[in-house]
């Protein structure tokens, strides 16, 4: 099943769970930062959507409130957003390419790391044909 599309602030409590593990919604609202923090209504409203769309899931229940827990990984998260934003392009990387590169924010030794991964590709698809 591909993953759900999740808006900046659903990515931004899920990193708050990837990085910390089983989380109140208390919990989550203390660990965003305090200049931009959403009501607690608000996590509270987001979270029950993130267990709708099957990225959240209760593990427990302590006291009157449930710890929740992620039920996708970062990984599998940041592909589904890096591959709706491909698919704005048609699917090419060029144009994303261009822009990583003329903003600084590809370096040379992230090219050879490519190369590198894109190597290893071939070699493996290669040996199973």
């Amino acid at each position: 099943m591909p993953n759900p599309k999740l808006s900046r602030l659903e990515f931004q409590i899920m990193e708050v769970f990837w990085a910390k593990g089983e989380l109140s919604i208390r919990e989550i609202q203390e660990s965003l930062p305090a200049k931009k923090r959403a009501a607690y209504t608000t996590i509270q409203t987001t979270v029950y959507r993130l267990e709708a769309k099957g990225v959240l899931q209760r593990v427990r229940k302590v006291g009157n409130f449930h710890l929740f827990a992620a039920a996708i990984s970062r990984e599998s998260a940041q592909r589904t957003l890096i591959d709706d934003l491909l698919s704005l392009f048609g699917g090419r990387s060029q144009p994303v390419m261009a822009h990583l590169i003329e903003s600084g924010k590809l370096s040379l030794d992230d090219v050879k790391d490519a190369e590198r991964v894109l190597r290893d590709l071939a070699r493996e698809k290669g040996k199973k044909s």
